[in-house]
């Protein structure tokens, strides 16, 4: 099979996406295939472009087009990032030879175009539209446009057209599937599939007695306390407000850190201070294969949403949570993905905005080794690279 992706960000980047992408590319070249992943030369986090022009694994073609190393820290750069990978791989794609399937991620917003504009050019050729998030919606929910706005219908009509053309919709979670076939007729419909993200089984062994601890704990000065960690993007599609309750309630017997950044970073510490939070630590993103260690010093993990991105993006934090085996603690809407994984597993607690004594009733039960054992369970059945392949296999190697 001649398979592409095409998704603005690529391993060794350190974008969940970029992951991801890697993951199954690496996967399907092993399997036979011929693949191709269309990216960009810029990073998810700006000056860390040098680390993308390392060779790619054996069986994968990484194909970059030019990308600014500008990052995300601000609309006008996310947005030059975008246009600039969007026009450089459409212009990818309708150069290329014909492919049997074309992957289109969603880093930038309707990238799908390209794939669209491949199979319009070439015959027989299939499109996997692999849902990550979901555009105008999300701008309209946190206000970026108006729903009555030109731009907005626009952009709806932008993907009742491009969805017409898709056979198949990769989403993260019921919520998103839902979302999705508002875009499409009975008659015109491309085959939903809920497939989780993941991570690779390989890079986290079952949790053992004695495993390093990363050494931030003691340079923070929380090593001697239980600690709730927060890692990854701190971005518009998460809320916090809850969660700084419940932090001021606990005091020092409890420690909050966050590790990562976003839109948010700022906000939040700026809260943080203001609030005069003596237990809440900042750090910023620390490399991939330093997670391991950091899973291994926290007593839980914590996770954020805000009700409006229900069915518009995902949390890609829970599969590493769970592959350390911690307990998940989560504040936002039923329905998202992590809700769903903790309602079939009982990986952790499902809280709401506003609940802050629940919050703290969950970080005072960490903890928790029952709960720490099913977390691990849930990523071993579920969550992990031979959980989940196989079910992107049966997507991909489906004829017509």
């Amino acid at each position: 099979m001649r398979l592409t992706l095409v998704n603005q960000f690529y391993a060794p980047d350190i974008s969940p996406t970029a992951q991801l992408a890697a993951s199954l590319a690496e996967h399907r070249a092993r399997a036979g295939d011929e693949v191709t992943v269309v990216t960009g030369r810029g990073g998810y986090l700006e000056g860390l472009a040098r680390s993308g022009q390392t060779a790619a694994p054996a069986g994968v073609r990484v194909r970059r087009v030019w990308t600014p190393d500008v990052g995300k820290s601000t609309r006008l750069r996310r947005v030059t990032g975008y246009a600039t990978f969007f026009l450089g791989s459409l212009a990818r794609l309708l150069a290329a030879p014909r492919q049997d399937v074309v992957v289109a991620m969603t880093t930038p917003p309707f990238v799908l175009v390209t794939a669209v504009a491949h199979k319009l050019l070439r015959r027989d050729v299939r499109v996997v539209l692999w849902s990550m998030d979901c555009y105008p919606d999300a701008a309209e929910r946190f206000g970026e446009i108006s729903p009555d706005s030109r731009a907005s219908r626009a952009l709806r009509r932008l993907n009742r057209v491009l969805l017409r053309r898709v056979d198949d919709v990769v989403a993260l979670d019921g919520a998103m599937v839902e979302l999705l076939r508002q875009y499409v007729t009975p008659a015109r419909e491309p085959r939903f599939h809920v497939i989780p993200n993941w991570e690779r089984a390989s890079l986290f062994p079952p949790p053992a007695e004695g495993a390093p601890v990363w050494p931030g704990y003691e340079r923070l000065g929380i090593a001697d306390r239980p600690v709730v960690v927060y890692l990854g993007n701190t971005g518009i599609g998460h809320r916090f407000d809850t969660v700084l309750d419940a932090a001021d309630r606990l005091g020092d017997d409890v420690a909050f850190l966050f590790i990562g950044g976003g839109a948010r970073w700022q906000e939040l510490q700026d809260e943080v201070a203001r609030r005069r939070l003596r237990n809440v630590r900042f750090h910023d993103y620390v490399p991939k294969e330093d997670t391991p260690a950091v899973m291994a010093g926290a007593a839980g993990a914590l996770i954020t949403l805000d009700d409006r991105s229900l069915g518009v993006m995902s949390p890609s934090k829970l599969h590493s949570n769970l592959a350390a085996g911690l307990p998940v603690v989560y504040v936002g809407p039923t329905g998202s993905n992590v809700d769903e994984a903790i309602d079939a597993t009982g990986c952790g607690w499902s809280l709401r905005h506003g609940d802050v004594d629940g919050l703290v009733e969950a970080v005072r039960a960490l903890p928790a080794p029952e709960v720490r054992a099913r977390a691990r369970r849930a990523f071993e059945e579920r969550y992990c690279d031979e959980a989940t392949l196989p079910r992107f296999d049966a997507v991909l190697d489906r004829e017509g």
